[in-house]
């Protein structure tokens, strides 16, 4: 049977996730500020990390499925600079039998540095056009939509 995804542990269903990073050098801009493509690059790494969480990964070797972003938006608030260290909360806000919806929130301590929202379809390897699926059962019994 395809899953579709592989599964890592058993895990109960996860809604929200706190990731924890530190800004490298390579995320930055001559003056050391993180540049704001690095912010949903962020946010993509804390969703992964949820996955993983979930005992899921988003890219299973031999997967059928893909999670291709559909809408993101960011709102900047302060910057981040090089060796920052900082968290992104991540939860699930929505989930349709074809598409998750994201939120986040990056601080650096009790700085908020962003906010923003993610939402991600699910579509299978290879079909051209890309067009929704239904995103497989054990995947939905280890996300949770947040309480």
């Amino acid at each position: 049977m395809d899953l579709g995804g592989c599964l890592y542990h058993p895990a109960v269903a996860v809604s929200e996730h706190r990731y924890r990073r530190r800004v490298q050098f390579a995320d930055t801009d001559l003056a050391g500020v993180v540049h704001f493509s690095w912010i949903a690059r962020y946010m993509e790494e804390a969703e992964h990390a949820l996955w993983r969480e979930a005992g899921l990964s988003i890219v299973p070797a031999n997967g059928t499925l893909g999670f291709p972003r559909v809408a993101v938006s960011i709102d900047f608030k302060a910057p981040l600079y090089f060796e920052d260290e900082f968290e992104d909360w991540v939860r699930i806000d929505a989930i349709s039998t074809r598409s998750i919806a994201y939120s986040h929130v990056i601080t650096k301590g009790d700085i908020t540095v962003a906010t923003g929202t993610m939402t991600a379809v699910c579509v299978r390897k290879g079909e051209t056009p890309m067009r929704a699926t239904e995103i497989p059962n054990h995947i939905l019994e280890r996300l949770a939509v947040r309480k």
